[in-house]
Protein backbone atom coordinates (compact mmCIF):
# COMPACT_ATOMS: atom_id res chain seq x y z
CA UNK A 1 0.00 0.00 0.00
CA UNK A 2 1.44 3.44 -0.69
CA UNK A 3 3.29 5.32 2.21
CA UNK A 4 1.87 9.21 2.23
CA UNK A 5 3.53 12.06 3.92
CA UNK A 6 2.47 15.47 4.22
CA UNK A 7 4.68 18.25 4.90
CA UNK A 8 2.63 20.99 6.47
CA UNK A 9 3.07 24.66 6.67
CA UNK A 10 5.79 25.04 3.85
CA UNK A 11 7.39 28.74 3.51
CA UNK A 12 8.00 27.56 -0.25
CA UNK A 13 5.69 24.62 -1.25
CA UNK A 14 7.59 24.36 -4.23
CA UNK A 15 11.41 24.79 -2.71
CA UNK A 16 10.58 21.36 -0.45
CA UNK A 17 9.03 19.43 -3.82
CA UNK A 18 12.36 19.88 -5.16
CA UNK A 19 14.34 18.84 -2.09
CA UNK A 20 12.14 15.90 -1.67
CA UNK A 21 12.66 15.23 -5.79
CA UNK A 22 16.47 15.62 -5.44
CA UNK A 23 16.60 12.95 -2.37
CA UNK A 24 14.34 10.79 -3.90
CA UNK A 25 16.71 10.98 -6.85
CA UNK A 26 20.49 10.35 -5.30
CA UNK A 27 18.46 7.32 -3.44
CA UNK A 28 18.09 5.90 -7.05
CA UNK A 29 14.37 6.41 -7.06
CA UNK A 30 12.20 7.72 -10.10
CA UNK A 31 9.98 10.72 -9.05
CA UNK A 32 6.76 12.02 -10.61
CA UNK A 33 6.41 15.62 -9.88
CA UNK A 34 2.23 15.74 -10.11
CA UNK A 35 1.31 19.30 -11.54
CA UNK A 36 -1.12 19.09 -14.15
CA UNK A 37 -1.00 23.04 -14.13
CA UNK A 38 0.77 24.41 -16.63
CA UNK A 39 2.06 27.05 -14.55
CA UNK A 40 3.04 25.13 -11.61
CA UNK A 41 4.39 22.69 -13.98
CA UNK A 42 6.64 25.53 -15.46
CA UNK A 43 7.48 27.13 -11.70
CA UNK A 44 8.88 23.71 -10.59
CA UNK A 45 10.62 22.74 -13.81
CA UNK A 46 12.80 26.63 -13.61
CA UNK A 47 13.26 25.50 -10.04
CA UNK A 48 14.71 22.63 -11.14
CA UNK A 49 17.20 23.92 -13.41
CA UNK A 50 18.24 26.77 -11.23
CA UNK A 51 18.26 25.61 -7.51
CA UNK A 52 21.15 24.42 -6.19
CA UNK A 53 23.43 26.60 -8.07
CA UNK A 54 25.82 23.44 -8.08
CA UNK A 55 23.42 20.69 -8.70
CA UNK A 56 21.15 19.13 -11.12
CA UNK A 57 18.30 16.51 -10.85
CA UNK A 58 17.83 15.01 -14.23
CA UNK A 59 14.07 16.01 -15.23
CA UNK A 60 11.75 17.28 -18.18
CA UNK A 61 7.93 16.99 -19.19
CA UNK A 62 6.60 13.71 -18.68
CA UNK A 63 5.62 14.47 -22.79
CA UNK A 64 8.78 14.95 -23.40
CA UNK A 65 10.68 12.67 -25.93
CA UNK A 66 13.47 11.80 -23.26
CA UNK A 67 10.90 11.02 -20.26
CA UNK A 68 11.09 7.03 -20.97
CA UNK A 69 14.95 7.44 -19.95
CA UNK A 70 14.47 10.55 -17.41
CA UNK A 71 14.76 9.78 -13.57
CA UNK A 72 12.01 12.90 -12.62
CA UNK A 73 9.12 13.75 -14.78
CA UNK A 74 6.60 16.82 -14.65
CA UNK A 75 3.09 16.39 -15.58
CA UNK A 76 0.29 14.62 -14.61
CA UNK A 77 0.87 11.07 -17.06
CA UNK A 78 1.96 9.13 -14.41
CA UNK A 79 1.94 6.09 -16.84
CA UNK A 80 4.90 7.88 -18.17
CA UNK A 81 7.56 6.53 -15.66
CA UNK A 82 8.84 2.75 -16.22
CA UNK A 83 9.00 2.35 -12.24
CA UNK A 84 6.22 3.91 -10.10
CA UNK A 85 8.36 5.04 -6.78
CA UNK A 86 7.70 8.67 -5.45
CA UNK A 87 5.22 10.75 -6.77
CA UNK A 88 5.40 14.72 -5.44
CA UNK A 89 1.27 16.33 -5.54
CA UNK A 90 1.53 20.06 -6.30
CA UNK A 91 -2.29 19.75 -7.41
CA UNK A 92 -5.14 20.99 -5.25
CA UNK A 93 -6.39 17.33 -5.20
CA UNK A 94 -5.38 13.95 -5.23
CA UNK A 95 -3.79 12.52 -8.13
CA UNK A 96 -5.55 9.60 -9.91
CA UNK A 97 -2.76 7.45 -10.20
CA UNK A 98 -1.55 8.14 -6.80
CA UNK A 99 -2.06 4.15 -5.72
CA UNK A 100 0.68 2.81 -8.59
CA UNK A 101 3.53 4.70 -6.24
CA UNK A 102 5.28 3.56 -3.48
CA UNK A 103 5.14 7.03 -1.70
CA UNK A 104 3.09 10.05 -2.84
CA UNK A 105 4.06 13.05 -1.41
CA UNK A 106 1.52 15.92 -0.56
CA UNK A 107 2.89 19.33 0.34
CA UNK A 108 1.02 22.00 2.12
CA UNK A 109 1.54 25.55 2.22
CA UNK A 110 0.66 28.35 4.70
CA UNK A 111 -2.49 29.81 3.19
CA UNK A 112 -5.76 28.86 4.36
CA UNK A 113 -7.28 27.84 0.98
CA UNK A 114 -4.15 25.22 0.34
CA UNK A 115 -4.42 24.15 4.34
CA UNK A 116 -8.33 23.18 3.77
CA UNK A 117 -7.47 21.39 0.41
CA UNK A 118 -4.88 19.60 2.20
CA UNK A 119 -7.46 18.70 5.08
CA UNK A 120 -9.81 17.49 2.33
CA UNK A 121 -6.74 15.15 0.92
CA UNK A 122 -5.86 14.01 4.01
CA UNK A 123 -9.74 13.08 4.75
CA UNK A 124 -9.49 11.19 1.62
CA UNK A 125 -6.77 9.15 2.11
CA UNK A 126 -7.08 8.57 6.19
CA UNK A 127 -11.06 6.98 5.08
CA UNK A 128 -9.62 4.58 2.88
CA UNK A 129 -7.01 3.10 5.37
CA UNK A 130 -3.54 4.37 3.87
CA UNK A 131 -1.02 5.26 6.72
CA UNK A 132 -0.27 8.76 6.98
CA UNK A 133 2.49 10.51 8.06
CA UNK A 134 2.86 14.19 8.80
CA UNK A 135 5.99 16.52 9.33
CA UNK A 136 5.31 19.65 10.40
CA UNK A 137 7.78 21.99 8.80
CA UNK A 138 7.35 24.65 11.17
CA UNK A 139 9.54 22.33 13.82
CA UNK A 140 12.63 22.90 11.24
CA UNK A 141 12.37 26.68 10.75
CA UNK A 142 14.51 29.31 12.58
Amino acid sequence: MTEITFYTFADDPLDVARRVAAKAHGQGKQVMIYAPDATVADAIDRLLWTTPALGFVPHCRDSDTLAPETPVLIGANADALSQADVMINLHVEQPPAFARFERLVEIIGQDEAGREQGRTRYRFYQTRGYALKTHDLRQNAG
